[in-house]
């Protein structure tokens, strides 16, 4: 929806409140015409209610004011006499409507002094469920994330079983563009494989100050661009569905490129603005290596790969009698396999050739040797020609949501003719530590500023499911965070020390007061 879309959508929803509500304001001591005045309407009713003012901020706040509609619903029938359950189900499931019935048909009494507390240990605890899922919505959508590693792509620096928290502050939170939606599950209600969110209304793009700007290296969780469901819950046989962008795929990549820069890949590595990228002390990148062997000396697999620290143990096959292949080995296992008795030869893998898989699908490069391309910057203006046009078709049409025809090199943006397009937006470049098994920008191009998520920022738990008994949580990653010097530290003693002194200082604190009393 457009900012003129959602405005009229606004409009109309202050008149349909003040058409059901305004002989309930009447009846509270209040002018009709208060039931009118956007914003001004909804403080005056926290009023009538005798709720605090600051509800009212949480009306304007997406996916917390589906929490605060059907409250204020009941609210406000109970503030004028309906306290039944059946009053307070029709309140709900008629999304509201009741009141209506309620404002033209009934005597309406105002409750001015009714008591706020709940009246029974059930409502209670409604009450506090309520406060808790909306605490834990504003947490989840504005402050922080809770994320799982689910693929090697990342490996070394962030493992599969690593759960984490992700910082929506660092790189300023995103207000929710799909308004009607689940609290706090993603793109699909759990155990029930049915879309957890509706279409319409959608907000416009729009994010808060951020506390840094993305730099090259981060690592970021991100809506993967190119996300569509097949047979999720659309009937088997229709194509794809497009999902809203907030409702796209969570992905986790290293940031590579940043806008305004010009990157290439050579023999694996990334050069930016002409430069091999230098990545963090943290960072494992890994590569495929072709390992020879003199054939004669006998080699134990297992606890090779056990010394090497091959998590991933798809990453090792063998080909030939005189030859293994590891999918995924940073460079001190390359090193350590050198000095290994019986090895030979250790060789990097290189893709060779063309591929169409790979970004702009031009059959040009290949996941190795790629570019150089200029990942754009919001402002920036490119050139417009049948060179250029495959890198930013996407970007065009939906990632910034204009209209192209094409006619041989002739191109209408808009149905007006362009010779050269200028950005909306900055892109952002994404790639796996783990070069040869990770599908990133190279197959799929460039990541939208607005499908940013946030920043991984701690490491709360890491499950290994090859481990046995206590073994199964990978104690040395738990409490660690995912930036900074040197390698990771976990911080789970203080925490374990600081829980202690908790619970001894609320233990001694107890028996003060027991003592006094």
């Amino acid at each position: 929806m457009t900012l003129y879309l959602w405005f009229v959508f606004f409009l109309a929803v202050q008149i349909i409140h003040f058409l059901g509500t305004w002989k309930l304001y009447q009846a509270a001591g209040r002018k009709s015409w208060e039931a009118a005045v956007p914003v001004y309407n909804s403080i005056v009713l926290m009023k009538i209610i005798g709720r605090p003012t600051w509800w009212t901020l949480l009306l304007f706040i997406p996916i917390i004011n589906l929490i605060m509609f059907p409250v204020v619903w009941v609210e406000t029938l109970r503030t004028f006499g309906k306290k039944s359950s059946l009053d307070t189900f029709l309140g709900i499931f008629t999304f509201g409507f009741y009141i209506y019935y309620v404002n033209y048909t009934q005597k309406l009494e105002y409750n001015a002094n009714r008591k706020l507390t709940p009246e029974n240990k059930t409502a209670d605890t409604v009450s506090s469920l309520l406060f808790a899922i909306i605490v834990a919505t504003l947490v989840h959508t504005y402050v922080v994330q809770p994320y799982t590693i689910p693929t090697s792509s990342l490996e070394k620096s962030l493992l599969i079983g690593d759960f984490l928290f992700v910082s929506k502050l660092n790189y300023g939170p995103r207000v929710p563009m799909t308004t009607v939606a689940l609290p706090m599950v993603h793109d699909s209600i759990p155990f029930l494989k049915r879309k957890s969110y509706l279409k319409w209304p959608q907000l416009p793009y729009f994010r808060l100050p951020a506390f840094e700007k993305i730099k090259r290296t981060d690592i970021v969780v991100f809506n993967w661009p190119v996300d569509t469901v097949h047979y999720f819950y659309e009937p088997k046989g229709r194509p794809g569905v497009i999902k809203p962008i907030d409702k796209k795929s969570n992905y986790v990549k290293r940031c590579v490129g940043i806008p305004g820069d010009s990157l290439s890949i050579k023999d694996g590595f990334v050069f930016i603005n002409g430069k091999k990228l230098v990545l963090p002390e943290r960072a494992k990148p890994q590569y495929s290596y072709a390992v020879a062997l003199d054939g004669k000396t006998p080699i134990d697999f297992e606890t090779l790969l056990r010394e090497l620290d091959i998590t991933d143990r798809a990453g090792f096959k063998s080909e030939k009698r005189d030859t293994i292949y590891f999918a995924a080995l940073t460079e001190a296992s390359v090193e350590r396999l050198k000095n290994t008795p019986g090895v030979t030869d250790v060789r990097r893998e290189i893709s060779k050739g063309n591929d169409d898989a790979i970004f702009p699908h031009i059959n040009k490069w290949n996941q190795d040797n790629f570019g150089p391309i200029y990942i754009p910057e919001a402002g920036k203006t490119v050139a417009l020609n049948n060179v250029s046009l495959p890198f930013y078709k996407e970007i065009i049409t939906n990632y910034e949501g204009n209209t192209l025809q094409i006619d041989g090199s002739h191109y209408l943006i808009n149905g007006k003719p362009a010779t050269t397009y200028t950005f909306k937006q900055n892109y952002y470049w994404m790639m796996g530590d783990n070069r040869h098994n990770s599908e990133d920008s190279r197959y799929w191009g460039y990541v939208p500023e607005n499908h940013i998520v946030g920043k991984p920022v701690f490491i709360w738990l890491s499950w290994d499911t090859n481990g046995k008994g206590i073994n199964k949580i990978r104690w040395s990653r738990v409490f660690t965070t995912v930036d900074g010097e040197g390698q990771p530290q976990s911080y789970f003693k203080y925490f374990l020390i600081f829980l202690a002194l908790y619970f001894v200082g609320e233990f001694f604190w107890r028996k003060r007061k027991e003592n006094k009393a």
